[in-house]
């Protein structure tokens, strides 16, 4: 009896603690602050800038990742009220989010639908008349673009199911507008309910996340020329969100809570960190980037890489507050020690 209780009490002092502070206290060499505010970053294709949130629902910025200038590209829209900023590969900008706000859940799921804003100074976006869920994918190497949508979007779903659909953003007319929608897949209830996440080689292929009950998630992936659906993650129980692709298409990164097994506390979207997955279907091959979730009410969000894999952005966060919220930009520079 006494050496089962001293192997119980052992096994408790071995349990990894979160520690007091923040992880931006003591950044590692080969990460850095980029911005002290913002969420959402996306790098730009040709890898010069990166655009961002200043919060959710408000307005949209980039910084010049040499000169670290940064600009406000919808400070000239009365009351803005996006949610993301995302670059096409002509370098203009795709946006994310209601034409007003209402309320949290009817203005980020209802009310969300995508804008188009040309990279010239002292443009206005343009509404693409699409509704849409959550966020979106965008090629860096062509117009094409993915996005999904639930019932909340398109009322001929029925209510549990969502679907992926793919289209391109065509420029020959008067407006821009998009064009050759199709449906990629579809899932019939909540079991999977889908966010297009990033396409890979050359577009033929598409990561995204199923998010599933309990506050769970799954790394999907879709080969858009035979429609074959694979789960990379393979890891049910528990949370995977692919959130930025590397070049070479065969590995991810992903908001993950696989750390919680050493660290305790609760499963699910909010003890995440950033992980590393290769797409080989086995997902076994899961690399820990960011300690973010170390530190207590600590977590890194949101992150994506550069085109030629040198860097890439994410953002601190924090445990309580919804998911997409953050607190600034840290660029993470792969190869540094």
């Amino acid at each position: 009896m006494k050496s089962a209780l001293l192997v119980l009490l052992l096994s408790f002092t071995l349990l990894a603690q979160r520690k007091p502070g923040s992880q931006l206290d003591q950044l590692p060499p080969n990460m850095e602050i980029l911005t002290y505010f913002g969420e959402r970053a996306d790098i730009s294709p040709d890898n010069q800038r990166v655009a961002f949130m200043a919060k959710s629902f408000g307005d949209a910025f980039v910084i010049d990742l040499k000169t670290r200038i940064i600009r406000c590209l919808t400070c000239n829209v009365p009351a803005a009220v996006f949610l993301r900023v995302m670059h096409l590969v002509t370098g203009d900008y795709i946006l994310i989010g209601p034409d007003r706000f209402e309320n949290i859940n009817i203005s980020r799921s209802r009310d969300n639908e995508l804008w188009f804003l040309r990279k010239e100074r002292g443009s206005k976006p343009v509404k693409l008349a699409v509704k849409m869920s959550e966020g979106a994918a965008i090629s860096k190497k062509s117009l094409k673009i993915a996005f999904s949508q639930t019932h909340g979007q398109a009322a001929d779903l029925p209510a549990e199911a969502s679907r992926l659909i793919v289209a391109d953003v065509d420029f020959s007319g008067a407006a821009p507008r998009l064009v050759n929608q199709k449906t990629v897949y579809e899932s019939k209830d909540r079991s999977c309910t889908m966010e297009a996440q990033d396409f890979y080689d050359d577009d033929s292929k598409m990561t995204f996340t199923c998010y599933e009950p309990q506050g769970m998630a799954s790394v999907m992936g879709i080969d858009l020329k035979t429609g074959r659906v694979t789960n990379f993650s393979k890891a049910p129980g528990t949370y995977n969100e692919p959130e930025g692709i590397f070049p070479d298409g065969q590995h991810t990164c992903v908001e993950a809570d696989r750390q919680v097994g050493t660290l305790g506390g609760r499963g699910g979207a909010s003890n995440i960190d950033i992980w590393k997955l290769k797409l080989d279907g086995t997902g076994k091959d899961f690399v820990r980037l960011t300690h973010f979730n170390d530190f207590e009410g600590g977590k890194a969000s949101n992150p994506v890489v550069s085109t030629d894999g040198r860097f890439m952005a994410f953002q601190t966060a924090r445990t309580t507050d919804p998911a997409g919220v953050g607190y600034g930009i840290v660029l993470y520079w792969f190869g540094k020690q």
